[in-house]
């Protein structure tokens, strides 16, 4: 008898099958997911994009003869930004600017230094087709300061400025100028992270023409333009001091005229003291100081002299020497013995005056020289002394010509003495005759003696 083989009893339950996930999850999840080999990209185009921090960054994968397959953008971690025209993730700053079957172009605001790196754009194609683009950010200066070692210099000092450009991506580089001339500067580069911040140094000797030129720093990099700073010089210097001769307004002093003579000084700061006085005299009575002013009504030969202004302030102490010289009312010339000795190898000239202004060393080169009428009349003695010795060279020749005149004519006289010396003592002119020819004869004689 057959067995019937038992029924099957209520054994465990299978679970069920899981759900299958709707389809635009599936392919989100394959596009965010799969490595697709990279193709040739031969009709996929993009380009590179280079933006300021803070900025907006558009990126652009274009297509080719497109034959309605999927693009998609993916970020520098492979996530999907765009999946067609759907963005899937949860960052707001990308925008979509422009969808179609030959472009998804989008938009990424507020750029920072994170967003930096390489974008990929994917085509669904057989083979698939992949190309990537990068995304550079630059990161202008944060803040220039220029430093300078001393807030004010005295002429001649060595200064040095100090110009900072902090955090910057890439590395700034930093120009000098001085006015208008660029100067050379010695740069240094520290780097945090992947932030750089740049320090130049230059040194200057400060002189008195520097005083308010304003040392400018200069940012050149690619995120910002005519980003500059500047400080202006402040320098002190030492008086320098010019003296003009107002009066005679000729040029040359003679007796009985009118000298004024004008003591300008400049300094900083601005001199306290400024005083006339005669050098190794006493000044005259009737010589009169009204501030920088010095004034005598009328000149004599006494007043012959050196007269100095001399003016001080905190830096130091200059004086100008106006040697001062006399002529007669009646004479354009002064005497020959009259040679003024200029004592200072570095005294000035004065284009208008005849006395001299004689300067230390430590005034400047552009006082006025006041010697010049005093040389136009040195020029004329000069030339007064020349016609001397012409004059005289040509009154010896005359006394030579003379001379030789008179040994000539004395020599000549001798000639013909000597010729009739034998009829010196003859009684009359046959005798003298006779004793002539005699003469001759004895020295014919002599001759044919001696040969």
């Amino acid at each position: 008898m057959a067995r019937r083989s038992p029924s099957p009893g209520p054994g465990p339950r299978r679970p069920p099958p899981p759900a299958r996930p709707p389809l635009a999850l599936l392919l989100l999840a394959a596009a965010a997911a799969a490595l697709l080999p990279t193709g040739d990209g031969q009709n996929l185009f993009t380009e590179d994009v280079t933006v300021v921090e803070g900025d907006v960054a558009t990126i652009s994968c274009r297509v080719k003869n497109n034959d309605d397959s999927v693009i998609q953008l993916l970020n520098p971690n492979r996530q999907t930004i765009y999946f067609r025209d759907f963005r899937p993730l949860k960052d707001s700053r990308f925008q979509l600017v422009n969808f179609s079957n030959s472009e998804l172009r989008v938009s990424l605001t507020n750029v920072s230094i994170s967003d930096e790196g390489r974008y990929f754009c994917q085509l669904y194609t057989d083979p698939p087709q992949e190309i990537f683009m990068t995304i550079t950010v630059l990161v202008p200066p944060r803040n220039l300061v220029i430093d300078i070692q001393k807030d004010t210099a005295v002429e001649g000092e060595e200064i040095e400025l100090n110009c900072t450009a902090m955090a910057s991506r890439p590395a700034t580089t930093i120009k000098w100028f001085k006015g208008s001339k660029e100067l050379k500067g010695k740069s240094e580069v520290e780097q945090w992270s992947d932030m750089y911040t740049v320090t130049s140094q230059i040194s200057l000797t400060v002189r008195r023409e520097d005083d308010g030129v304003p040392v400018v720093c200069e940012v050149d990099h690619p995120a910002v333009k005519d980003l500059q700073t500047k400080r202006y010089l402040d320098v002190m210097y030492k008086p320098q001091i010019r003296v003009s001769q107002l009066l005679p307004a000729s040029g040359l002093t003679r007796e009985g005229d009118l000298l004024d003579l004008l003591c300008q000084v400049e300094g900083k700061p601005e001199p306290t003291d400024t005083t006339w006085f005669r050098v190794d005299e006493e000044m005259p009575p009737h010589v009169i100081v009204s501030g920088s002013n010095l004034h005598i009504s009328s000149l004599n030969k006494s007043d012959n002299g050196t007269y100095r202004c001399e003016a001080s302030n905190e830096v130091g102490k200059a004086f100008v020497d106006y040697m001062l010289y006399v002529y007669d009312p009646l004479t354009t010339l002064p005497p020959p013995t009259t040679t003024i000795i200029i004592p200072f190898t570095t005294a000035a000239k004065n284009r208008k005056a005849h006395s001299k202004i004689a300067p230390q060393p430590e005034t400047t080169s552009w006082f006025h020289d006041s010697r010049a009428g005093e040389e136009s009349a040195i020029t004329a003695v000069d030339h007064a002394v020349i016609g001397g010795v012409v004059a005289v060279v040509v009154f010896a020749m005359l006394c030579l010509l003379i001379i030789l005149g008179r040994y000539f004519a004395r020599h000549k006289g001798t000639y013909f003495t000597h010729e009739a010396k034998g009829a010196d003592d003859a009684a009359d002119a046959d005798t003298a005759i006779i004793n002539a020819e005699g003469g001759q004869n004895n020295s014919e004689e002599k001759k044919e003696y001696f040969i």
